[in-house]
C-alpha cells in the first residue's frame, strides 16, 4: 500500500513538471520574434517615402531580446538594403538602436558612415518589411515652421493695418486742406505731390482715372505744341470736378489726336496705363478719354512749364551741376523703361521707346527730365514673337536712329536690340547736354547732333553719313578739359558705338553719373544763364 501511494507521488509531480516545462517552452516560442532576414541586398527605393525591402525570407530570431533592423544604404549608385535580428543592448556597425520599441521602422539618417545610411528597429513580427524615412521627422519640422510662422504672420497684419489706416487718415487730412488751399498747378513739383501728399499707390490712381464714366470738365488754354500724330494743349480742370477735389489738380497737359491716329492714341494710353511705369524721370500720366463729338483722343497727363530740353537748350547755357542733374536723370529714366524689375523689385515688362530725342524730353522745375510720347513706344514681352516684332517697323526720327535701325537690320531675335538703339539716342541727347555746358569753355549756339545737315534729314541722307562715313557729333579736344565732360564724353563714345553689342547699358551710364557726383558737389553751382526767361513751348522735332 505504502509503495502505491509513493508511485503515485512521483506520478503526479512527473506529470505536473511536465505541463509546467511545456508551458515554459510554449512561452519561450512566444517571445521569439520573426523578422525580415536576407543580409544585404540590391533595391530600387529612393530613399524617400516608404519603402517595402525585397527580401523574401522569414526568420526567427535566435535570442529572445532581438528586435527587427533595416539598413539602407547608397554609395554612388549602387543602392541596398540590409535586414536582420539585433540585440538592442549590443552595437550594430558601432551604433546604438534606439528606437526599437516602435511598432513602424521608422528610418533615422546616420552620419560619418561612409556612404549615405539609413536605420531603424521595432520590436514587431517583420515589421521591417516595411520602412519609412523621415515622416515623423517632416511633420516635425512642418510643425515648428508653422509655430514659427504665426508670430510673424499676426506681425503682418499689424503692420498692414496700421499703415493703411495712416494712408487713410493723411488722405482724408490732405483732401481738406487742399479744399480750404489755393488752386494747385499741375508742373512738376505738383505731379509729384500725389505720393508727398497721401494718395493711394500709382496703380490706384490709375486704375481710378482709366475707367471714370465721364469726361472731365476740363478748358483747353493754349496750344504748346504739335507733332506729327498730336497736338498738345496746356488746359485746366475746372473747379469742382472730382480729379481737381480730389488730387488737387488744375493745370494739366493734354495730347490730341485726331480719330485718325487711334493706333498711335492707344499705343501710348497702353504704355502709360501700366502702373509699373510710374517714375521720376517718366512723364506723369492721369488718364485717356476718347472725345466722341469732338472725334478726337485724349491723353492728360502733368504740365511741365519748362518745356522739353531741346527748347531748353535752345534759351538756356547749363553749367556742370545742371548738366550732371539733367543727363543723370534722363540715363535713370531710360534704364527704368529697359527694366524687368521695378525699384522695390517686383517683375515688370521691359519697354523700349524707340523716339528718344531731345524734344521728347521734359525739363521739370527741379531741372531733372522726364520721358514723354510713347506713340512709338515697345513692350519687350518675351511671349513676342520675331514676325510681330518685325511688324513694328522702321520707327522713331532719322536723325537719332541708331546705325543697325537705319539699315533696318536690328537683330529681331534678341530684344535687348530694342534697349540697344534707345541708347545710342540716348547719347545724342547727352552730347546736346555738354554742347550747351559752360564747362566746356566757349559755349556756341545750340544745334542737334548732326547739326550740318538739313532741318529734317531723311533716312536716305542719314545713312550716308551714319553708316557710309560712320560719322558722330564733334567731341572737341577743348571739352574734356573738365574732368566730369571728359567722362561722360567716354560714356558717350561707349553708348554710341557702332556695335549695338559694345554698347553699355542705360543702367551702367546712370551708375556712371552717380560716381561723378563727387564732381558735382566740388562744382560752383553757378546758376545758368538764361537767355529767355518767359515759359518755353514745347515743339516736338518730327
Amino acid at each position: 500500500m505504502e509503495l502505491l501511494r509513493f508511485s503515485a507521488f512521483w506520478c503526479g509531480t512527473i506529470l505536473f513538471g511536465s505541463i509546467l516545462l511545456g508551458d515554459t517552452e510554449a512561452s519561450i516560442m512566444k517571445v521569439k520574434r520573426l523578422c525580415k532576414f536576407c543580409d544585404v541586398r540590391a533595391t530600387t527605393c529612393t530613399g524617400k517615402g516608404s519603402c517595402k525591402v525585397d527580401c523574401e525570407i522569414t526568420s526567427i530570431c535566435p535570442n529572445d531580446e532581438d528586435v527587427c533592423v533595416s539598413i539602407w544604404r547608397k554609395k554612388d549608385d549602387n543602392v541596398t538594403f540590409d535586414t536582420v535580428c539585433h540585440n538592442p543592448a549590443q552595437k550594430l556597425y558601432g551604433l546604438i538602436l534606439e528606437d526599437y520599441n516602435n511598432s513602424k521602422c521608422e528610418m533615422k539618417e546616420r552620419k560619418g558612415m561612409g556612404s549615405q545610411f539609413f536605420i531603424c528597429s521595432c520590436s514587431e513580427d517583420e515589421c521591417n518589411e516595411h520602412v519609412f524615412f523621415n515622416s515623423n521627422m517632416d511633420s516635425q519640422v512642418v510643425a515648428v515652421i508653422l509655430v514659427s510662422l504665426v508670430p510673424l504672420l499676426v506681425m503682418a497684419v499689424v503692420v498692414i493695418t496700421s499703415f493703411y489706416c495712416y494712408r487713410v487718415y493723411r488722405q482724408r487730412k490732405a483732401s481738406s486742406r487742399r479744399k480750404k488751399g489755393p488752386p494747385l498747378d499741375f508742373s512738376d513739383a505738383h505731379a509729384i505731390m500725389i505720393d508727398d501728399e497721401g494718395s493711394d499707390s500709382s496703380s490706384t490712381l490709375a486704375n481710378n482715372l482709366n475707367h471714370n464714366t465721364e469726361l472731365l470738365p476740363i478748358e483747353l488754354d493754349v496750344l504748346v505744341g504739335k507733332g506729327r500724330f498730336a497736338e498738345v494743349y496746356k488746359a485746366k480742370l475746372k473747379q469742382g470736378s472730382s480729379v481737381s477735389e480730389e488730387q488737387g489738380f488744375e493745370t494739366v497737359a493734354i495730347k490730341i489726336f485726331p480719330y485718325e491716329e487711334y493706333a498711335s492714341w492707344k499705343n501710348e494710353k497702353d504704355i502709360f496705363s501700366d502702373a509699373d511705369l510710374r517714375h521720376d524721370n517718366v512723364l506723369h500720366f492721369l488718364t485717356a478719354e476718347e472725345r466722341k463729338v469732338q472725334r478726337q483722343y485724349w491723353l492728360i497727363t502733368a504740365y511741365q512749364p519748362r518745356g522739353n530740353l531741346q527748347e531748353y537748350l535752345t534759351h538756356h547755357i547749363i553749367n556742370w551741376h545742371d548738366l550732371w542733374q539733367l543727363g543723370s536723370s534722363l540715363a535713370r529714366g531710360v534704364a527704368h523703361l529697359h527694366s524687368d524689375h521695378t525699384s522695390c523689385g517686383r517683375y515688370k515688362v521691359a519697354i523700349a521707346h524707340r523716339d528718344i530725342k531731345s524734344s521728347n524730353i521734359l525739363v521739370k522745375n527741379d531741372l531733372t527730365c522726364c520721358l514723354c510720347d510713347f506713340g512709338l513706344a515697345l513692350r519687350l514681352d518675351n511671349t513676342l514673337s520675331v514676325d510681330e516684332l518685325a511688324n513694328s517697323g522702321q520707327v522713331g526720327t532719322a536723325r537719332y536712329m541708331a546705325p543697325e535701325v537705319l539699315e533696318s537690320r536690328i537683330n529681331l531675335e534678341n530684344i535687348e536690340s530694342f534697349k540697344q538703339a534707345d541708347v545710342y539716342s540716348m547719347a545724342l541727347v547727352l552730347w546736346e547736354l555738354i554742347s550747351r555746358c559752360s564747362a566746356i569753355g566757349e559755349v556756341k549756339e545750340y544745334e542737334p547732333p548732326f547739326g550740318n545737315l538739313r532741318e529734317h534729314p531723311c533716312v536716305e541722307s542719314m545713312k550716308d553719313s551714319v553708316l557710309r562715313d560712320r560719322g558722330r557729333p564733334e567731341i572737341p579736344n577743348s571739352w574734356i578739359n573738365h574732368m566730369g565732360i571728359q567722362m561722360v564724353c567716354a560714356s558717350i563714345e561707349d553708348c554710341w558705338d557702332h556695335d549695338p553689342e559694345a554698347r553699355l547699358t542705360a543702367q551702367c551710364v546712370a551708375e556712371r553719373f552717380d560716381d561723378m557726383e563727387y564732381l558735382d558737389k566740388l562744382s560752383d553751382r553757378s546758376d545758368s544763364e538764361e537767355k529767355i526767361p518767359e515759359e518755353i513751348f514745347v515743339v516736338d522735332e518730327k
